[in-house]
């Protein structure tokens, strides 16, 4: 997974002047699915899923809900809706501040993921994965 170049430029002046993250105080995380890489000049609406009943979903940003150091994984099942019309082909996944539009995080799928009317796109515990390297 890659930063945005918002929160790239955010970590920068937090780490080198001390300027707070805006995004700090915010208690819960929205997963958001794409159908082609937002890039890291783009925000969390970049390419979104349209498939019918698609919504986001927020988990919280806590350390129940989330496992490990580094990698960092989802400790918690992250279940979309269910698909009940028309169709994409999901190929990213960003992370946000709640609310918000900046990428905190963005990555590939291992593989595509193609809805249509009865799919309910999901990440099982442990297979959301973030890291730094």
């Amino acid at each position: 997974m890659s930063k945005g170049n918002t929160t790239e430029v955010d970590i920068l002046a937090k780490v080198f002047k001390g300027t707070a993250l805006s995004w700090d105080a915010a208690t819960d995380l929205d997963i958001h699915l794409h159908t082609a890489d937002p890039g890291e000049a783009g925000l969390s609406t970049t390419s979104e899923a349209t498939y019918t009943s698609y919504a986001l979903v927020t988990v919280n940003r806590a350390g129940s809900d989330w496992s490990g150091t580094n990698p960092l994984a989802n400790a918690v099942l992250i279940q979309f809706p269910q698909c009940t019309g028309g169709t994409n082909s999901i190929t990213h996944v960003s992370i946000t501040p709640s609310g918000s539009t900046q990428i905190l995080y963005s990555g590939a799928l291992t593989a595509a993921l193609s809805v249509s009317s009865g799919i309910q796109p999901q990440f099982a515990i442990g297979a959301l994965t973030v890291s730094e390297d």
